[in-house]
């Protein structure tokens, strides 16, 4: 390729080099001795929906790329595994795919004769051995900083340059897009993007789903190459066996797919997709309802997705658990506050990037006022401020990426859909609504792990920020874009 010079000029800093590899090593030596005996006994899975947890406490695996043994669930190995199963066809929606045994993995079924199709995210959907130099002078903080840990993890033999068996070993999407796996992203549809493709599932053999909070990266299932303390955002992964759920995610993919490479500009995102209503069905006894983002804003709310978070909700009677990468949707705050003085128990942990904002609804649930009730002149404050909701305490560089809450330790709520109005009118997303109890069982698990040593109520400084007039807040806070 154009750029692939550039790539073998690049030179790495031997020391750091050497410094990382000894760390990753004595990471992996510290934690291998650690006793197998710590581990909680296994939940018992249901037989036609299986939950999995990159932190999951009842197992142990061997990060394959840092060889780093740690607790959890390898989401990559399981998802590897049901990609070896497909016999005629795999269709995948992700917003980012890079992790190399996934895309062999691809590429393997693509070998064997399974049709594949793959849909990116526009902002995602190149390789990273496609930047040229000039593409890399643009990238933002966040994106050069994605790029130099990708270059470490590519330079296999360590000689500081990148080969191109290196790229198509390490670098997924140059593996799959150099042996011609068919796949588009959000601008098939003949613009430069709708809002974000977020979905994180796939279908296989017309039988098989799995979807959950995940993208197919480093940092997301395993952590981040350049940090052997961090052990990936905190993720599920579900693996449903129905063909009536597979059919109604495979008509969600159809819609988008359109002509796939085709001529016609007719792949279908965002609110250009026709609204699709709440779906009902049962699996092996387990109660599921599916919604698809995105809506228009004149569908009538409780047929929107946040609308079917609200119902759920308000059906609570003894609790609800609350873990949200983003959650700053007002009007689902209102039916919490509802079940709140209905005596239903609220517990609630946010990622901490997103807790403290000055949008974020756990202001309300704080009893403060938040931004935008000063846009909108109104106080969505609890009239009885809770003190169970606050941030998890993880290693620095992981964070809180579950989009899920657990009602009555029965019904679970997750997907790929954060708890935000973008989520809801913008972006291409994923609802499910699962009530069971062997499966809620999992999460609850989950939670439990995570609330235990948890921070709670609002720091000093959003308290000093929110006592300010609306006056002085709305003028002296720029306008900040709405979380995803």
């Amino acid at each position: 390729m154009a750029s692939l010079t550039y790539w073998r000029s690049i030179s790495l800093p031997k020391t750091r080099r050497f410094l990382f590899s000894l760390c990753a090593w004595i990471g992996f030596f510290v934690s291998g001795c650690q006793s197998k005996s710590d581990l909680l006994p296994a939940l018992p899975q249901h037989p036609d929906i299986q939950v999995f947890f990159n932190h999951n406490q009842s197992s142990r695996y061997i990060d394959p790329y840092r060889k780093i043994e740690r607790l959890g669930d390898n989401l990559e190995k399981v998802i590897v595994e049901n990609i070896n199963q497909a016999n005629f066809s795999l269709d995948i929606a992700v917003q980012e795919l890079r992790l190399p045994n996934i895309a062999k993995a691809i590429v393997a079924a693509k070998s064997r004769g399974v049709r594949v199709r793959l849909i990116l995210e526009n902002n995602y959907s190149r390789s990273w051995g496609e930047l040229t130099a000039a593409d890399i002078k643009k990238l933002d903080r966040r994106g050069l900083d994605r790029f130099q840990e990708f270059q470490k993890f590519a330079d296999m033999d360590g000689d500081g340059r990148l080969s191109e068996l290196e790229l198509e070993q390490r670098d997924g999407l140059y593996l799959i897009k150099s042996v011609g796996i068919d796949w588009i992203d959000d601008s098939a549809d003949g613009s430069k993007g709708s809002g974000l493709v977020h979905h994180k599932f796939m279908v296989i053999d017309n039988q098989v789903t799995l979807l959950g909070s995940a993208n197919l990266t480093m940092s997301d299932i395993h952590g981040d190459f350049n940090s052997p303390d961090t052990r990936g955002n905190a993720n599920n992964l579900l693996r449903i066996n129905s063909k009536e759920l597979a059919a109604r995610f495979k008509q969600e993919f159809d819609l988008m797919w359109g002509d796939g490479r085709g001529k016609k500009s007719d792949s279908l995102f965002g609110t250009n997709k026709p609204s699709r209503k709440i779906d009902y069905l049962l699996v092996g006894g387990a109660q599921i309802r599916i919604k698809f983002s995105p809506e228009l804003r004149s569908i009538v709310r409780e047929q929107t997705s946040n609308g079917l978070i609200a119902t759920v909700i308000s059906g609570a009677q003894k609790s609800i658990d609350l873990a949200l990468f983003v959650y700053s949707d007002e009007y689902i705050s209102t039916v919490l506050e509802d079940r709140q003085r209905n005596n239903v128990q609220i517990r609630g942990l946010i990622e901490p990037q997103f807790a403290y904002r000055d949008y974020s609804a756990t202001l309300d649930m704080w009893g403060l006022r938040s931004t935008q009730d000063c846009k909108s002149d109104k106080n969505s404050a609890w009239k009885q401020p809770i003190k169970t909701v606050g941030i998890p305490n993880l290693v620095a560089g992981d964070t809180l990426h579950h989009k899920f809450a657990i009602l009555d330790r029965n019904t679970i709520i997750t997907g790929s859909h954060n708890w935000s109005d973008v989520a809801n009118y913008t972006n291409d997303e994923t609802l499910i609504v699962i009530q069971n109890e062997v499966v809620a069982s999992h999460y609850q698990r989950e939670y439990e792990r995570l609330y235990k040593d948890a921070t709670f109520g609002p720091t000093a400084k959003l308290l000093q920020a929110t006592s300010k007039s609306c006056a002085e807040r709305v003028k002296s806070k720029p306008e900040e874009p709405d979380p995803q």
